[in-house]
């Protein structure tokens, strides 16, 4: 169990590393390319993938809504995001696979307007 001063720190960080709304991400989901990104067990869907269901979840929840299931996917999401931009591949990023699993994740790493629409 975390405490309300844990909480409000996941949500912080969770709303300013997830950069992506929930209809663009809803709709990055949907692409080939999201779906190719990432690693898939047995050619389903990739951990990424799921994760970012996941997330349209939790950003379409009210914050009296959100569960200790959804908190624990908060902050692994957060980490998530942080170790992969640490990883940063030289030039242009823009199609990037490191891009797409980002975005999977809910971050779009190029802060393309288009992820706060």
């Amino acid at each position: 169990m975390t405490t309300e001063d844990e909480r409000r720190r996941i949500r912080e960080t969770f709303r300013e590393l997830v950069n992506m709304r929930p209809a663009r991400l809803e709709k990055w989901l949907a692409t080939d390319e999201s779906q190719a990104a990432g690693q898939h067990k047995d050619g389903g869907e990739s951990t990424g993938h799921a994760s970012g269901r996941a997330i349209v979840d939790i950003l379409r929840k009210k914050q009296s809504d959100l569960s200790d299931a959804d908190y624990q996917h908060m902050r692994k999401v957060t980490g998530y995001i942080r170790r992969h931009l640490a990883q940063r591949p030289a030039g242009d990023v823009g199609d990037s696979r490191w891009r797409h699993s980002l975005m999977n994740w809910g971050h779009d790493p190029t802060g393309d307007d288009e992820s706060h629409d």
